[in-house]
């Protein structure tokens, strides 16, 4: 058999009908269910007669709307409709769903995980672009659109075309507070917006080896922002520790086999990929964004970019159009950027080991006079975990405010978003214009860059501040 890669092999497995020409109908183990994407789908299952092929393989949960100052009152009303709407069509078509107070609700991205929904070896599929977080678990996870959530709601399968392969070889070792955040954000710099596009992105080497869960889920969560719908790390011991007794994991006797199975999954020694690339982190500095594409990021010792230097006229363009909405001058030292707002949290940063290297800065300190911070977990259960290591009173003693579970300043659909204007050190994905509020301005970093800058007041290089 010709060699194959560990998409080659997620691929092969799931195909129900081949197409020809590289397209096939595959069948979709897992569905991840939020609030926005999903009442269109519903719509169509009740106005064509049709049930939910297979219900317990799907699992709702609201998070892009939901509050997270309190979870007493949804004050917005669409947002509160929105809610509304997925428990009822939950309970209508028989869907598992965790409400707002259940002890296991928090973003699509934190839960499955957390719950064992995800597990090497599958197709998992969500409403959500980032979807690609959960390849780091060895599973096919890619965004779809409303229409095809609907499809796999009544038929459990999806027509799809092939990916090309590529493999990203990390190696080296990275230097004492920088995280794989950084790694994601150098590498996009690096290889561009569309670096990854029409390709399927395996993460490889020692580097990736000795990463754990967290930060792997980190590095392929950024795989779309680099053009990639799907981002992948083979399972390992690693996996297999993270995933051992979650609730909807094997158990008992198919765990063994499971982890047997598992084990399979790697991409063969001599198998071939359309495109390869090595990156080494030895010299990776913290990186912070400076436009409005993550692929404009540099490093925190550097200067924002000068749009005359760039190589075409079209990327001058939109440099120049970027600096223009961010109110940036070229030449300005990055470490000089005030900042207004802090946003801990995200499906990119939002879990337990995020949260303790953003404690780790906050420690002892204060939050700088004028700056507004705020500390959103992934999930109530690691908000939970948290509170047990005594992280909340870390945040709260350094003037961040301790918040309830939810994608919050990410994406600007709840209560928690910019004013037009203000500055954002921010540990999420994106940092397109109005993305976390109309007018407001992004710069994407990781937990510790984001928790120095509100110690700080600016952009500042945490390496410096725990000097």
């Amino acid at each position: 058999m010709t060699a194959r890669t560990l998409y080659d092999k997620l691929w092969d497995a799931h195909v129900v009908a081949d197409f020809g020409e590289g397209e096939a109908l595959l069948y979709i183990d897992r569905q991840l269910v939020h609030e926005v994407s999903s009442p269109q789908a519903f719509r169509a299952l009740r106005e064509n007669g049709r049930a939910l092929r297979r219900p317990a393989t799907h699992l709702a949960v609201a998070d892009h709307a939901v509050p997270t100052r309190s979870r007493d009152t949804i004050i917005d009303p669409l947002a509160r409709a929105q809610v509304a709407e997925l428990a009822g069509n939950a309970a209508q078509f028989g869907m598992p769903y965790l409400p707002l107070d259940s002890p296991g609700q928090g973003v699509v991205h934190v839960v499955g995980p957390e719950s064992g929904l995800t597990l090497p070896g599958i197709t998992l599929v969500c409403g959500d672009s980032h979807t690609t977080t959960h390849g780091a678990f060895g599973a096919l996870a890619f965004g779809i659109g409303a229409s095809e959530c609907g499809t796999v709601m009544a038929a459990q399968c999806l027509r799809q075309m092939r990916a090309k392969t590529m493999r990203v070889t990390l190696t080296g070792e990275l230097s004492p507070w920088v995280s794989a955040k950084d790694v994601a954000l150098a590498l996009i710099a690096q290889i561009g917006a569309l670096g990854a596009a029409g390709h399927a992105v395996e993460y490889t080497g020692p580097s990736v080896t000795a990463m754990s869960m967290a930060a792997r889920m980190t590095l392929c969560n950024m795989t779309i922002e680099a053009g990639g719908r799907i981002g992948l790390i083979a399972p390992d011991d690693t996996t297999f520790a993270f995933l051992r007794d979650r609730k909807l994991a094997p158990r008992g006797t198919m765990w063994g086999r499971a982890v047997d199975h598992w084990r399979t999954l790697a991409t063969d020694a001599d198998a071939v990929f359309d495109r390869e690339v090595t990156f080494d982190l030895g010299d990776i500095a913290p990186h912070v964004t400076w436009g409005t594409t993550p692929d404009e990021a540099a490093p925190i010792t550097a200067n924002v970019p000068d749009p005359a230097k760039a190589n075409t006229a079209s990327a001058r363009r939109h440099a120049e159009k970027a600096l223009a909405y961010m109110a940036l001058a070229p030449g300005t030292s990055i470490e000089a950027i005030a900042i207004d707002r802090v946003f801990i949290g995200s499906c990119t940063n939002g879990r337990i080991e995020d949260l303790r290297a953003a404690a780790a800065i906050a420690r002892g300190r204060r939050v700088a006079p004028g700056v507004t911070a705020i500390v959103v977990p992934g999930s109530t259960a690691t908000r939970a975990a948290a509170e047990v290591e005594g992280l909340d009173r870390v945040f709260t003693d350094a003037g961040f405010e301790w918040r309830h579970a939810g994608c919050s300043m990410c994406v600007a659909m709840n209560d928690d978003r910019l004013s037009p204007g203000e500055r954002c050190a921010s540990t999420s994905n994106r940092n397109f214009e109005g993305r976390q509020g109309a007018g407001g301005r992004t710069h994407l970093m990781s937990p510790a860059m984001a928790a120095a800058a509100g110690i700080a007041g600016h952009l500042i290089d945490v390496r410096r501040l725990m000097a």
